[in-house]
Parts: C-alpha cells; sequence; structure tokens
C-alpha cells in the first residue's frame, strides 16, 4: 500500500522519529496503523485519505505498515490498543487523541476538527508573531479579536495579559490569567505581576528591600539580596526567587547563575 499523495506518507522504523514525533511540532500527524490483511484497514485508508487531500495539508496523514515496523506495535502498547486499525493523532511530539476502527468519514472529519487549531487559535499565533517582532498594538489587538471569537482561548488571554502587565495594567491582566492558571505561561505573567507589584512594597526587612530593587529593574541585586534572605525567611526568599527567574527566562545568564546558588543554599 505505497502511498504517492500530497500529505499522505509512508512511515517506517526509519523515519516515524522525523515524520511523526519531529513534524508533529510543525503541524498535526495523523498515524494510520494497519495491515495488509486488516479488512477494516481497507475500508478506513481510503477515507482518511480522502480527508487528508480535502483539508489541503492542515496536517498530514502517515501510514505505519504494523507488521512490518516495530514502532508500529509499540504504539499500538503505548496507547492501550489491541487491535487495527488504530488511529493516533500527535501533536507538538506527543500523542494526544485517537480512536480505533473503521469510523465512518463524518466521524473522521469530526475527529480531525477537533485536532486542528480553531479560528482563534490560529488569530492568536499570528498575534504572537507580532508581539515576538515587537508589534505590541498589532499584537494586542490580534489577541482580544481571538479572545472575542473565543472567550476561553488560552493563549490569547495569556498573550494579552502579557501586554497588559508589561504596560501596568495589573488587575486587568490578572483577571486574563485567573482561569488558566496553573499553566506554564500564565504563571510565568502571574510572577511578572507580582515583581511589578513590588515596587509599592513597604521596606521592613532585607527581603523587601531586594523585592523594592528587582521591581526596579536591578536583577543582580535583587537575587543577592533574596539569597542572602533565605536565612531569615527561607520559604518566602525563595518563592521570590522563582518569581524574578520567572521574568528574567530560564536562558538569562543570572538565572543560570543564581539558580545554582539557591539549590547549593537550600541542599
Amino acid at each position: 500500500m505505497t502511498v504517492t499523495m500530497p500529505n499522505v506518507v509512508d512511515v517506517t522504523d526509519a523515519d516515524f522519529e522525523r515524520v511523526v514525533v519531529e513534524g508533529s511540532k510543525t503541524r498535526p500527524v495523523v498515524v494510520d496503523l494497519w495491515a495488509d490483511w486488516c479488512g477494516p484497514c481497507k475500508t478506513l485508508g481510503p477515507t482518511l485519505e480522502k480527508v487528508a487531500a480535502e483539508r489541503e495539508g492542515a496536517f498530514l496523514l502517515a501510514k505505519l505498515d504494523v507488521d512490518a515496523n516495530q514502532v508500529g506495535n509499540a504504539l499500538l502498547q503505548a496507547v492501550r490498543s489491541q487491535g487495527i486499525p488504530t488511529v493516533v493523532a500527535f501533536r507538538d511530539g506527543e500523542p494526544v487523541s485517537m480512536f480505533i476502527g473503521a469510523y465512518p468519514e463524518p466521524e473522521v472529519n469530526s475527529f480531525i476538527d477537533q485536532l486542528l487549531p480553531t479560528e482563534a487559535e490560529l488569530v492568536a499565533e499570528e498575534a504572537s508573531v507580532e508581539e515576538a517582532s515587537g508589534d505590541l498594538a498589532g499584537a494586542e489587538e490580534g489577541y482580544r479579536q481571538a479572545l472575542e471569537k473565543d472567550p476561553g482561548a488560552r493563549d490569547a488571554a495569556v498573550g494579552l495579559a502579557r501586554i497588559l502587565a508589561e504596560r501596568g495594567e495589573l488587575d486587568a491582566a490578572r483577571d486574563l490569567i485567573a482561569p488558566h492558571l496553573p499553566d506554564v505561561e500564565a504563571e510565568r505573567v502571574a510572577s511578572s505581576i507580582r515583581v511589578r507589584e513590588w515596587a509599592g512594597i513597604q521596606v521592613a526587612t532585607a527581603l523587601d528591600d531586594a523585592k523594592r530593587r528587582a521591581a526596579s529593574g536591578a536583577m543582580r541585586e535583587a537575587l543577592e539580596g533574596m539569597l542572602a534572605a533565605l536565612a531569615d525567611d527561607r520559604d518566602a526568599a525563595r518563592e521570590a526567587m522563582v518569581d524574578v527567574f520567572a521574568v528574567l527566562g530560564d536562558e538569562d545568564p543570572l538565572v543560570i547563575e543564581f539558580r545554582r546558588k539557591l539549590t547549593n543554599a537550600l541542599f
């Protein structure tokens, strides 16, 4: 069953990692686990190929012969399926949904609809590109449009909150991220809000002083003060350092340096 259609490929043990796992980080990949002896597979296969053709590249259909490739059996075990045809959808390098059996075309289309990004997600994705390029006005407009389409759109809410927090509209930013905590990116915005609020703290302790320094942008001095404050209030000082780490980002040299120092101090 060699495939020559656009957006439909045969995969093997040799290229499964590249085509399916890595490929799904760019667009969804739907894996059709089949075998030549399987009658229902011969019914489902053409349906999947038809849907893939109609979606014009929105997802990649990867057909995997389980008799010829060990990775096929490993995947069946991983998703706890004992039969074929089994269809497993991958996004961002991980299996996210599946079905077993020869689904009719309407149900296949419904499965694909749930896998593909919504209109709101696509608008939010465009807004994130604008944000990364420095066009904050365009990004804000895009995030707001995405939220009009879907008030629960996580990426749009977090993206808009990030912009509002940077502008100092902390209450509005906090309201946007509240439904999405403890999502990692939402937590990062929450840390940014807390650090900005430290600007108004009344200095009574060394840790308070360190927080004020963080709010003013003096991050090295702030982290040094927080590290020293571990002796007085271990938990509060550690939490403050974690907030600063979140604001700076994992790749910042200060984060790498002081995360190591924090670990040594705690353990």
